[in-house]
């Protein structure tokens, strides 16, 4: 009986590659690869001959019984075509069968864009979810996103460029003002991790055009009893704060280019005092 090897490979870098990994790919009798165009390439880079086929969503079906047939004399390796195969792809499945049917099955640890971002992101490492792909239909999209809402752990999950705006409007209506970290193509040439509110991304994006690949950390909710504390704090803070201090900050900001929905958020942030009474002090110096 041969054994199934989920092995890690590059989700960019192919030097993000172990020597395990490169001994596993070597060995097996078949590669079984999400893309096997894609999968040529890292093989190539590493002058590994081992035979590859795809085993994709469209295709799975008829691969399956391929790919056991294949354990009855040999081992197989699962790649998908970045990442840790089985996560978010129809490599679970292809575990789940070989499982019932006996085989062992062993993974080759290596590169995970979602703990990649997680580790990246600044926010809490010590429990967190990951939901894969956001759906595709707003409705649905905004569903799943309310019943994570009350969440007290990070959040990870996937977006694709063309969505990447929209998606970014569902958690500010949804989640509000939390934190989020978007990590763009990770590993690649030109990575980048940008931080801040859904609001404030979605200034971001609309001024840089979202391309590549998108993976999303979102801080988890306050637990109910600090946003009781919080909401008694920022009374008491409300209270010493003057207007003119915070008619000072918020052209302070307004000098640095900010726009005024920006300059209002960030003054209630950093000086902890409620949005409304930042607002109110914004409407006495500007008036709009």
């Amino acid at each position: 009986m041969g054994t199934l090897y989920l092995v890690a490979t590059p989700i960019g870098n192919l030097e993000d590659i172990t020597l395990r990994a490169l001994r596993v790919l070597r060995e097996v009798r078949l590669i079984a690869a999400e893309d096997t165009r894609h999968t040529r390439i890292l093989l190539d880079h590493y002058q590994i001959a081992t035979p590859c086929i795809s085993y994709h969503e469209h295709n799975k079906l008829v691969r399956r019984d391929e790919i056991l047939a294949a354990l009855q004399t040999g081992d197989v390796a699962l790649v998908s075509d970045a990442g840790t195969p089985a996560i978010a792809d129809p490599g679970q499945e292809l575990v789940q069968v070989c499982l019932a049917a006996g085989h062992t099955v062993i993974p080759i640890p290596g590169p995970s864009a979602p703990v990649a971002a997680l580790v990246a992101s600044g926010m809490a490492t010590d429990r967190f979810a990951f939901i894969g792909f956001l759906p595709r239909r707003p409705r649905e999209r905004r569903e799943l996103l309310r019943e994570i809402a009350d969440l007290t752990l990070t959040i990870i999950c996937f977006e694709t460029p063309h969505r990447l705006l929209e998606a970014l409007h569902d958690i500010a209506a949804t989640l509000g003002a939390r934190q989020l970290a978007v990590a763009n193509d990770l590993t690649k040439r030109f990575e980048a991790i940008v931080r801040g509110t859904a609001a404030e991304l979605v200034e971001h994006f609309t001024q840089h055009t979202p391309r590549g690949e998108f993976t999303i950390v979102i801080a988890g909710a306050v637990p109910s009893g600090e946003r009781k504390r919080d909401r008694r704090r920022l009374r008491a803070t409300a209270e010493t704060v003057s207007p003119e201090a915070i008619a000072a900050y918020l052209r302070e900001l307004v000098a640095q280019g900010v726009s005024g929905s920006t300059a209002v958020r960030r003054t209630a942030q950093e000086l902890r005092v409620p949005k409304n009474a930042v607002y109110d002090v914004w409407q006495d110096i500007f008036g709009t």
